[in-house]
């Protein structure tokens, strides 16, 4: 795999490396980094000569169709530690107990504090859980890496990733040997993990957030859900608005519709009554005349 895909990376996207001098050449050590896309676990290992083993989700090797068979032989091939993480106590223990295993065999373990990818590139809280624990538990010094710009070139969803130069920064080695036997003591669990974020946070320059990513990512989609729904209720508002104009406008139009066609009666039943009027001046006028002549014929035959 270093040969081939890791070769391809470094030709096509020619990562940046500082502090590669920090890796041992042999013995067991905790890579520690930050999380910022899916291609982290192919751009770190592909710049380091030893093979560093990190756990994965197991949805990683559980997805069916050919897209799922695809990345599950792939992370097979890599020897990455699939982790259940139905149950956070579970995973819990998994993690802890596959970086124990990996350390004793003196190789490098690989693994991302956050928990998840960052979903806006900030650098989130870490969880106490597997890092702190291995760490103590195995005495393994613990170095700090900062993966930089790799959210560029693989957002997440994106299947395709975009050609740039990311960035890789390997701090030098933290011992806690000072806590040794103190691995179940969450004040120092906190306190260990809290050093490692703030130590990436100083390699990589992001801005820190004091939450889990998994906390913001559920505050994203929430906030995402609200505006849906308010963007909804507002389409919903415009077209009962429209809807009402519509009706306002055609109860106007059957008004005045209604107003011409009493207008028109009016004037029909005024022009018939102007008629009736004028045939009645009328036949009054032939009377007259009529009776005008009728006296002057008598007026006549009198004399």
């Amino acid at each position: 795999m270093k040969f081939s895909i890791g070769g391809s990376l470094k030709l096509a996207f020619r990562p940046w490396v500082e502090g590669l001098e920090n890796i041992p050449a042999e013995g067991a050590a905790i890579l520690a980094s930050n999380h910022l896309s899916f291609s982290d676990s192919f751009f770190l290992p592909a710049i380091l000569d030893r093979k560093v083993t990190f756990i994965a989700k197991a949805e990683y090797f559980t997805t069916p169709g050919l897209k799922g068979r695809m990345t599950a032989a792939f992370f097979k091939g890599v020897g990455q530690l699939p982790v259940d993480r139905s149950g956070a106590r579970g995973a819990g223990e998994a993690a802890v107990k596959s970086g124990i295993d990996v350390i004793e065999r003196g190789e490098l373990f690989g693994i991302y504090p956050e928990g998840t990818r960052s979903p806006d590139g900030r650098l989130y809280r870490g969880k106490p859980g597997g890092l702190a624990r291995v760490a103590l538990a195995t005495g393994a010094p613990v170095i700090p890496v900062a993966m930089i710009d790799t959210e560029k070139i693989q957002p997440p969803g994106k299947v395709m990733p975009k050609l740039m130069r990311p960035g890789i920064r390997i701090g030098k080695p933290l011992d806690f040997s000072r806590y040794n036997g103190m691995e179940h003591d969450r004040f120092v669990l906190r306190a260990v993990t809290d050093e490692v974020m703030y130590e990436i946070m100083k390699l990589s320059g992001q801005e820190y957030v004091d939450i889990y990513a998994t906390a913001a990512k559920r505050q994203i989609a929430e906030a995402a859900k609200a505006e849906k729904e308010e963007e909804k209720a507002e389409k919903a508002a415009l077209a009962q608005a429209e809807k009402q104009a519509a009706a306002e406008a055609a109860e106007q139009r059957a008004a005045e519709q209604r107003r011409a066609e009493l207008k028109l009666v009016e004037d029909e039943g005024g022009a018939a009554k102007n008629a009736e009027n004028a045939e009645s001046d009328g036949n009054t006028a032939d009377g007259t005349d009529r009776a005008d002549g009728a006296a002057k014929d008598s007026g006549h035959k009198d004399a």
